[in-house]
């Protein structure tokens, strides 16, 4: 694909080649991604941020969120690392379907967990395929930065370790700054409260920065807790998907009003859906990226009724009150709904 070739599209996504698909683990695959000169500046990156790309699986469209394992201060092109997931529609297609020369519709990168200006020490939890913002924050922050830092990577079994080569060699060659720890339930059972606060209570002054499955974010989150860590230096980035439950004593919506720009529709409500998916039901084109609550993309007003936000990892309480809210996690309650996305 030439380079003048590549433009980026109104929707927000661009077709970017893959490069290089680079086995992991028996699990696990990266690919790498050609950024055009033309597209560079739309594709900086600061690290610990993801990519949104968007594939159509037995013709419907999805989107998913892959974070790079690349390092903006080292590499040239990004890399997204996919596990492949036991119902993953999208990363089972990805692992089975794409090679290099193969196009994909990519959005810019997104994401707030990234490094703070801080010369305070790096300390790091990763679970499973949680290493992947994690590794491409350790490598930007040893060459970037003069920080400690130490990481805890707890994983099922030795053969599920991503990076495992590339760790060992980072550590060994910067034995004074890096510590690289591993735990495998296999072995030592799953990662216990204790084990968590035995790596933590050496670290003192330090930023935090966690990710993997939410059991073990919510174990270190809970440990950091209770050693009273200042939650400004707690760094979060989940991967979830919440399903809505439905509650028998919401008060029944019967209407969703959504507003994009210039374009106003009234929708009938279906029950269970939430404002991003009703919004989409009516023809409308929002804004949107993770689907998970964590990225903020999706982000509107609700100026008549109310909702019940299923997870967020982004609003603050101020904003919440001002009625801003993450509609790939809002189920709509009162009988009309309206939304504005700003």
């Amino acid at each position: 694909m030439s380079d003048s070739a590549v433009i980026a599209g109104t929707d927000g996504f661009t077709p970017l080649r893959v490069e290089e698909v680079v086995p992991e683990t028996h699990d696990t695959i990266s690919l790498v991604l050609e950024v055009p000169g033309s597209q560079r500046d739309r594709f900086q990156y600061n690290a610990g941020q993801y990519l949104t790309v968007r594939v159509t699986v037995a013709d419907a469209e999805h989107q998913r969120c892959y974070s790079m394992s690349s390092s903006p201060a080292i590499n040239d092109n990004p890399r997204i690392t996919i596990k492949r997931e036991r119902d993953g529609l999208v990363s089972n297609w990805l692992h089975d379907n794409v090679t290099a020369g193969a196009v994909l519709d990519v959005a810019a990168p997104q994401g707030r967990f990234v490094l703070t200006e801080s010369d305070r020490p790096l300390v790091a939890f990763a679970g499973g395929s949680g290493i992947t913002p994690v590794f491409s924050l350790l490598r930007t922050a040893l060459v970037g930065t003069d920080r400690n830092l130490r990481l805890l990577y707890a994983n099922r079994d030795r053969r599920s370790v991503i990076f495992a080569p590339e760790l060992d060699e980072l550590a060994e060659h910067h034995s004074g700054r890096l510590a690289v720890h591993h735990h495998i339930d296999q072995e030592k059972g799953i990662l216990s409260a204790a084990a968590i606060t035995e790596f933590a209570a050496t670290a003192g002054d330090a930023d935090y920065y966690i990710c993997g499955p939410a059991p073990f974010m919510d174990a270190v989150e809970t440990v950091l807790g209770t050693q009273v860590v200042d939650p400004a230096r707690i760094h979060l980035e989940r991967f979830r998907s919440v399903v809505p439950d439905i509650d028998a004593a919401d008060p029944v919506t019967e209407k969703v009003i959504v507003e994009i720009g210039r374009k106003t529709a009234a929708v009938e409500y279906r029950a269970g859906s939430t404002l991003l998916q009703t919004a989409r039901s009516a023809g409308l084109q929002p804004p949107s990226s993770c689907e998970t609550g964590s990225c903020g993309t999706c982000i509107a007003r609700v100026t008549e009724g109310s909702v019940r936000l299923l997870n967020n990892d982004v609003l603050t309480d101020e904003e919440l009150a001002d009625g801003y809210t993450l509609t790939c996690q809002s189920i709509p309650l009162g009988p009309t709904v309206r939304v504005i996305y700003e």
